[in-house]
């Protein structure tokens, strides 16, 4: 049964936060304390991931497949258009333990610059791109999706958005996840308006070829620390 967590709407691009509710329906979590398993503290503590505006194509439908592989739809003759991204890492709290249970969700526009979203711009979206997947994280909070690298979209550099529900936590973190060396991250926004460089640090994926993984794919290995 969906877990509702509100968002709050906020502007942001071309047309203000289109939530209706505006509640993020996450995976059934448990109400008691984070139960990811105690670790010892790291000699130099994770930075935060900094907090992001949700953007106005936050997904209104998970019915369906909705799963961590976004690059293979249920019933689709052909797989997404674009490169395809292998996307793991872990949920961590601010003193680097592991966050088991916590829910990731992630969304982005597809390999033609389109959301599956309603509101989005009229055009083709690619019927192979899932546009939108959940994960639950491990016992070592670790998590993995299947997906496409982003593209820019009017107004913005390539980005995924990421919301992340923990056990234990009143609200989501909400973030953009953003690849190292683009040059339109200097001209976007959103990325310009981190300003401390460990926040800039904490959301940029570094891709690397990852053929032992998937021929042709890329790997980026991003944690997620709520603080």
């Amino acid at each position: 049964m969906p877990f509702p967590i509100p968002i709050t709407p906020r502007l942001v691009g071309r047309r203000p936060l289109a939530l209706g509710s505006a509640s993020l329906a996450v995976a059934s979590l448990s109400l008691g304390r984070p139960s990811g398993p105690a670790t010892a503290q790291p000699a130099t503590l994770p930075p935060v991931t900094p907090r992001q505006v949700t953007g106005p194509f936050y997904p209104v439908d998970w019915s369906g497949d909705a799963d961590a592989d976004l690059v293979r739809v249920v019933g689709a003759e052909a797989q997404a258009l674009g490169t395809v991204i292998h996307l793991r890492g872990r949920v961590l709290d601010a003193q680097g333990r592991a966050l088991e249970g916590a829910v990731v969700e992630l969304w982005q526009c597809d390999a033609n610059g389109l959301y599956r979203h309603p509101n989005d711009r009229p055009g083709t979206r690619d019927a192979g791109f899932q546009g939108r997947g959940r994960a639950a994280a491990g016992p070592d909070g670790g998590f993995a999706f299947r997906t496409i690298r982003p593209v820019a979209y009017p107004g913005r550099t390539p980005h995924i958005h990421v919301a992340v529900a923990a056990p234990g936590r009143r609200a989501p973190l909400v973030t953009q996840l953003y690849v190292a060396g683009e040059p339109l991250n200097e001209r976007d926004r959103q990325f310009n308006a981190l300003r401390d460089p460990r926040e800039r640090e904490a959301v940029l994926m570094r891709l690397e070829p990852a053929d032992r993984i998937e021929p042709g794919a890329l790997l980026a290995a991003r944690d997620i620390v709520l603080g």
